[in-house]
């Protein structure tokens, strides 16, 4: 039996890294593919470096954290949403610079999903430098998401973020 097909998607936990991993979760669905979460950090030492922290967390620590809240990204994202719970998920933490990590995840995908972060009219319409390092550089074809709309009057925030209470 062959191997089902591989979707990459990048998630950093910004809401439109969760619009992605959405994505991704419904097109695997559709597919029959399974989803590769992949989640970009730098390693402790340049922490260290160029913050002055005196002793930086093991890079297994920030392992783990950043896992532990890939897992929370997903469980959010497929809650509630039939089909999607049963689409076959690999998390992977993984220290480096986005833009290369992806890159190379890319390798064996079918597909990579990244979220957009357009700000404003005219920037929305640019991609950021991992964004277009990506499209231009992946092995296979790249799809960039939006995140829906904010209704008025709302905040959108990533799950587990904190919204201060107004003054």
């Amino acid at each position: 039996m062959d191997e089902p097909e591989t979707i990459v998607v990048g998630v950093d936990g910004s809401a439109e890294s969760q619009a992605a991993l959405a994505h991704a979760f419904a097109d695997a669905a559709r597919r029959g593919a399974r989803v590769r979460v992949v989640s970009v950090f730098q390693p402790p030492q340049y922490w260290a470096i160029s913050y002055g922290v005196a002793v930086p967390p093991s890079e297994d620590q920030v392992t783990a954290d950043v896992r532990t809240r890939i897992c929370e990204l997903v469980g959010a994202v497929v809650a509630g949403r039939p089909g999607l719970a049963e689409v076959p998920v690999e998390l992977r933490a993984v220290p480096g610079t986005p833009a290369k990590v992806l890159i190379d995840e890319s390798r064996d995908a079918a597909l990579l999903v990244l979220g957009h972060r357009g700000r404003g009219r005219f920037t929305s319409a640019l991609l950021g430098s991992a964004g277009m390092q990506c499209v231009l550089n992946a092995s296979c074809p790249v799809t960039i998401v939006r995140p829906g709309p904010v209704p008025a009057g709302a905040t959108a925030t990533a799950p587990g973020a904190t919204v201060p209470a107004p003054a």
